[in-house]
């Protein structure tokens, strides 16, 4: 072996070590700052938003409680006060500030989310970003890791904040209509402390995969969209009353009183399945014809007319105090679904480098 065919031997200077994270923490902030200053104003505005319209009902329900003898007039006046306050309010599931609240996970996945690697892919600039020294997993894992742990964060202290905005309802029993409807299951449920943060984490978690896979930045917010709606309309409207099994009782329950989410009602009659809902009109017809008009406007009306015949109503329902339990395995199983998605993202980058 000559001079020129023994191979080169690096020395220890010469080996290229891998970058620290705290470099790439730098980068991802530079990247990114501002995406992360229009998450802070929105958020900040929302929060502002929220505090001057919530200052007020807090002071309404602390001068309600502390009114006695409750029956006065004086007190009579002031729970008045609260409840057309409350019934006012623009914050409940289908008015203006409620729907607003329920796009912001969404509105944040999408554009904060979408373009973290679908602008590099689209612009190509990813040629240059995966050849460092840094590595391309590395590289993808210290951005959406960042990314979304800032964004969480964040979230987390908007939902204590929406938790304080609701906190004279819950406290005082209260139920305005169209601000609970009739549950706090209802009540914005998924912009809590703990869901609010667990759904942005997933829209952001969701967008980051699209861009991966779309790798254009436009088509990638709108699949996010597109897909956060439709896992957030199937949670709200099948999964989540199934989280755990829910109670059955018999006789009188009236939902419009209660704090409880009613699943379902229906009847039964020798222990068979009658009907569901409101009695049929032939039970009616048959049964309770001569009941007298005050009785039969009533919500029990045809109820306590058909038990006398047999028939007894059965109501499932979840009850409130299991609001935080609920609270917590939609959040758990949130963030174990986005980080199944950034797992995935991050295997396409080691696979799909081009």
């Amino acid at each position: 072996m000559t001079a020129r065919t023994v191979p080169a031997r690096p020395s220890a200077e010469d080996t290229l070590r891998p970058l620290p994270w705290r470099r790439m923490a730098g980068v991802t902030w530079r990247q990114h700052r501002i995406t992360l200053a229009g998450v802070a104003v929105l958020l900040g505005a929302l929060a502002v938003w929220l505090w001057v319209t919530g200052t007020p009902l807090h002071h309404a329900s602390a001068a309600a409680a502390a009114c006695h003898p409750a029956s006065s007039p004086a007190c009579q006046n002031l729970e008045a006060t609260f409840d057309a306050s409350a019934t006012s309010n623009v914050m409940s599931n289908k008015g203006p500030g409620g729907v607003l609240l329920q796009l912001v996970p969404a509105l944040i996945g999408a554009f904060a989310g979408a373009p973290v690697l679908a602008r590099e892919l689209e612009t190509g600039t990813f040629r240059y970003a995966w050849t460092q020294g840094f590595g391309r997993w590395r590289w993808a894992l210290a951005k959406l890791v960042l990314l979304g742990v800032v964004l969480a964060a964040a979230t987390a202290a908007f939902g204590c904040l929406v938790s304080w905005y609701f906190q004279p309802y819950s406290s005082t029993g209260h139920q305005a209509p169209g601000l609970f409807e009739n549950s706090p299951f209802a009540n914005l449920f998924g912009l809590r402390e703990v869901t609010f943060p667990a759904w942005t984490l997933a829209a952001f978690a969701i967008g980051a995969l699209a861009g991966m896979l779309i790798r254009r930045v436009v088509p990638a917010i709108v699949a996010t969209l597109a897909v956060y709606a439709g896992l957030a309309f199937a949670t709200a409207g099948f999964l989540r009353e199934h989280y755990l099994t829910p109670l059955a009782t018999t006789g009188t329950f009236n939902p419009g009183t209660s704090t409880a989410w009613v699943i379902g009602q229906w009847s039964a009659k020798d222990g068979r399945f009658a009907f569901a809902g409101n009695p049929p009109d032939s039970l009616i017809n048959q049964f309770c014809s001569s009941l007298p008009p005050e009785k039969a406007a009533g919500p029990d009306g045809f109820t306590q007319c058909l038990a006398q015949h047999g028939y007894v109503q059965w109501t499932s329902y979840q009850p409130a105090s299991r609001f935080w339990p609920f609270q917590w395995i939609e959040g758990g199983w949130l963030l174990v679904l986005s980080a199944l998605l950034i797992a995935v993202t991050i295997w396409l980058v080691r696979r799909r480098a081009a």
